[in-house]
């Protein structure tokens, strides 16, 4: 395995360890709702995941495997890359799920301010900043 080459798949195991920083830090960012910082993460984590998707890195490593000689090194380092991936999924499942969580509850909390629940007592404004009729109050003389 020349030098380049090695370097080219130690590159990978350097990008994979970005990308479970860059993980980490996109928690942090949805669990104080700072969307700006969430967005500049995104960006970083397209450009970390392009390379380790890469043509030319997947061609290294098979031409690498398959050659005797290089394929022990090869085999080492590339576990490195996948161990780190495997542990990228996790954080990214993780931060899934908050975002799921946060989605919901902004749901839930779209639905009761909609909702045409007798027992809502939320006054709700129109479009036009006007107050709509209270639903409850023909449901409470109906009763």
């Amino acid at each position: 395995m020349t030098q380049t080459d090695l370097d080219h798949l130690t590159q990978a195991v350097h990008k994979a360890q970005a990308l479970k920083l860059v993980l980490d830090s996109e928690f942090d960012a949805l669990k104080q709702q700072d969307l700006g910082a969430f967005e500049t993460l995104q960006a970083q984590k397209l450009e970390i995941l392009h390379f380790l998707a890469s043509d030319e890195l997947l061609e290294k490593i098979k031409a690498h495997t398959n050659d005797q000689d290089k394929a022990a090194a090869t085999v080492v380092i590339w576990d490195q890359v996948v161990s780190l991936m495997s542990e990228c999924r996790d954080l990214h499942r993780r931060n899934e799920i908050l975002i799921n969580h946060k989605l919901e509850t902004i749901r839930g909390a779209l639905n009761t301010i909609q909702s045409p629940d007798p027992l809502n007592s939320v006054e709700i404004y129109d479009r036009l900043g006007k107050m709509r009729p209270s639903r409850n109050r023909s449901s409470v003389g109906d009763a």
